[in-house]
């Protein structure tokens, strides 16, 4: 097997979700605004880490920061995951799918279901 050299965090939006905790720094964002010390007392991780991550985050356009006086304030970009939702988006059809034939699976079972009571019912009427 050839080892191919792994491509850089920044290089895209897929790598630099690739990491667990940029992931969980994401959704911490989705929320609201949070300066770094917040963020990594929240995470209780190093600071200089969470920069780091954040760093990255903000190269590939998935974080958007604003100055606040002395203090640096990150949330999330909602536009840079696109390219994420567009690709999961090309397998919809497939969760579409699959909940249709569940539909169908629990209608007949439901049906199935209210038979099964109506001729039990009939049989203790006949009892």
């Amino acid at each position: 097997m050839s080892c191919m050299p792994r491509l850089a965090t920044t290089a895209d939006v897929f790598n630099a979700i690739a990491e667990p905790q940029r992931r969980e720094l994401l959704n911490l964002m989705a929320a609201r605004e949070w300066s770094v010390n917040d963020l990594a007392d929240e995470l209780e991780v190093a600071q200089p880490r969470v920069s780091k991550h954040l760093a990255v985050l903000r190269q590939v356009n998935l974080v958007v920061v604003r100055g606040d006086g002395a203090h640096r304030m990150y949330r999330a970009s909602a536009a840079g995951l696109k390219p994420v939702h567009d690709w999961v988006k090309t397998f919809e059809h497939h969760w579409h799918e699959r909940f249709d034939r569940l539909d169908t699976y629990l209608r007949a079972a439901q049906r199935a279901s209210r038979s099964k009571e109506k001729s039990h019912g009939r049989r203790k009427q006949h009892d």
